[in-house]
């Protein structure tokens, strides 16, 4: 393109108003589709398109939003969506994938011959909502840890951290160990518990990172993409555990449970579940050296670390595009918030009180209702006739009716529910788990939106203490009422989804507050820095 077309494009964008603003760091070729060289060679068209799209913007902080904001869908933020939604996917195999197994377990370890009429063994109340809910308890606590610790270290310092957490937490539970099967329980429900733990610190990491990279057309979708992946997680739990299950069952064949007390129940099948809980070990471990080649998110580095100038370098290595950076001629504050409201104080209260309450009680009644029939699916399904009754089957096959269930129910229910959510968020708007990544400040984001996550998770060990002791037994009725519970709770989220304000079409910045403290630090720059710009 050349001079002369520049020039009469950017006349046709600007207005005709001759006054000069200072330069500042500014992304501006994103937005418009115009060269870099441009602007450099026509700083007083430079100059009006700051004034056009970016008013007020005396430092370069909000510029490198606006470049964010404004950038076009490339193949970086797919890649972002992958490498975050990988987190997920592990996250929801890890949590789920023990609905598979734990009918096998109480096979394995909890038949008793001594009964008058012996059944299949099973698992006491207490030890399967254990089992089942031990993780969610652990991630509830790492939510909480975590959140707080990606605001204070920064998002890929701690994404690390979380990540060997699961890995080597998923490969222990497989190893459980023990002479009695109250001490092989008792190490699963340690290493779920860590599981948990470190799967709680990626909840927050993952979605938040997501929101920063994401431009602001479809930070909807792209965020609703990364938890999308749960959904895979959930249909590739069960179908690992289908085809495994299979495998065995094909290699160690055993008669039904009514023909033979004993020898259903084949010896091999305690490798099975071991092998269904490591794998969640794998897409963790495959994603690590692509998680630790991510920079630092440009919002964190900008507005929490006070580093415009990598937050512009940052930025300009995931755009792929030259970025104009302002020198100054003296050093800018370290920590631009400093001055700014804490977590603790009236002032958060009064501005993000109403929204971390309407996000942590919509995502905690959410996620009774959501976990319970997760979790519960296992028992629902012989009472409902999709599984033969547990007499009629042998532990392997019964592992494999019931994952097999878990796989069509996920197929056709779970996963086209997420992508519907990922196509019309940014049409319909927002919901539960999308919006603590956007309401809040950037030095709190991580912190709000780990509690509201953590308030989630409170409500799934509702579901996997509470709600599941009705369904254990497989009574109809019991059943029916716990059903009838959950659609309660479901609309008593429905109000309290009000408190939620819409964000969708916003920037970060506007919806969180922090455009107007920028603008309060960008006029105290400009009393005090003199700047020029350097392409980075």
């Amino acid at each position: 393109m050349g001079i002369s077309c520049v020039s009469n494009q950017i006349f046709r964008i600007l207005n005709q108003d001759k006054q000069l603003s200072a330069t500042s760091e500014l992304v501006i070729p994103l937005y418009y589709g115009l060269p870099p060289f441009a602007f450099s060679a026509h700083p007083h068209f430079s100059n009006h398109l700051l004034r056009k799209v970016a008013p007020a913007m005396a430092d370069g902080t909000k510029a490198i939003f606006l470049a964010l904001d404004n950038a076009k869908t490339q193949f970086y933020h797919f890649k972002a969506i992958v490498i975050a939604g990988m987190g997920f996917f592990t996250d929801a195999y890890d949590l789920f994938c023990i609905t598979t197994v734990t009918k096998l377990i109480g096979r394995l370890y909890y038949y008793d011959p001594a009964l008058p009429k012996p059944g299949p063994g099973k698992l006491p109340d207490n030890v399967n909502n254990s089992i089942t809910g031990v993780a969610l308890c652990g991630t509830l606590l790492g939510q909480l840890f975590f959140g707080w610790l990606g605001d204070k270290l920064g998002r890929k310092k701690v994404y690390g951290i979380t990540l060997v957490t699961m890995v080597g937490c998923a490969l222990a539970s497989g190893f459980s160990f023990g002479c009695t099967a109250k001490g092989v329980v008792a190490t699963l429900c340690f290493f779920r518990f860590w599981l948990g733990f470190g799967i709680g610190g990626d909840y927050p990491l993952s979605a938040v990172i997501m929101s920063e990279y994401a431009n602001q057309k479809t930070r909807g979708a792209f965020i609703a993409a990364v938890f999308a992946m749960q959904g895979m997680g959930i249909l590739f739990a069960g179908a690992v555990s289908t085809i495994l299950s299979k495998i065995f069952m094909v290699a160690f064949k055993a008669p039904k449970f009514n023909e033979n007390h004993i020898l259903s129940t084949q010896p091999e099948a305690d490798f099975a579940w071991r092998i269904v809980l490591m794998l969640g070990a794998i897409p963790a471990a495959l994603t690590f050296y692509w998680r630790m080649k991510m920079p630092e998110t440009a919002r964190y580095t900008a507005l929490v670390e006070g580093n415009h100038k990598k937050a512009a370098a940052d930025m300009a290595t995931v755009l792929e595009s030259d970025i104009y950076v302002e020198e100054t001629g003296s050093k800018p504050p370290a920590k631009p918030n400093s001055s700014s409201y804490g977590f603790f104080s009236s002032e958060f209260l009064r501005r993000h009180g109403i929204h971390l309450l309407g996000t942590t009680s919509t995502w905690f009644l959410l996620d009774i209702a959501f976990y319970s029939l997760q979790l519960t699916q296992k028992d629902i399904y012989p009472a409902s006739g999709l599984v033969y009754k547990a007499s009629i089957m042998n532990a392997l096959e019964e592992m494999y009716q019931i994952s097999r269930a878990m796989t069509i129910i996920a197929l056709l229910a779970t996963v086209p529910g997420y992508w519907f959510t990922v196509f019309l968020i940014d049409k319909i708007g927002s919901t539960t788990f999308i919006v603590p990544a956007e309401l809040f400040p950037a030095r709190f984001r991580s912190t709000c939106h780990g509690i509201s996550a953590a308030a989630g998770k409170a409500g799934a060990i509702i579901g996997a203490f509470v709600v599941q002791t009705y369904t254990l037994e497989g009574n109809s009725k019991k059943i029916k009422k716990a059903i009838i519970g959950l659609a309660v709770v479901n609309l008593i989220g429905f109000f309290f989804s009000f408190l939620v304000p819409e964000t969708k079409g916003r920037s970060l910045e506007e919806i969180s507050g922090e455009d107007k403290e920028l603008d309060g630090h960008a006029n105290e720059n400009g009393r005090n820095y003199n700047a020029r710009t350097e392409m980075i």
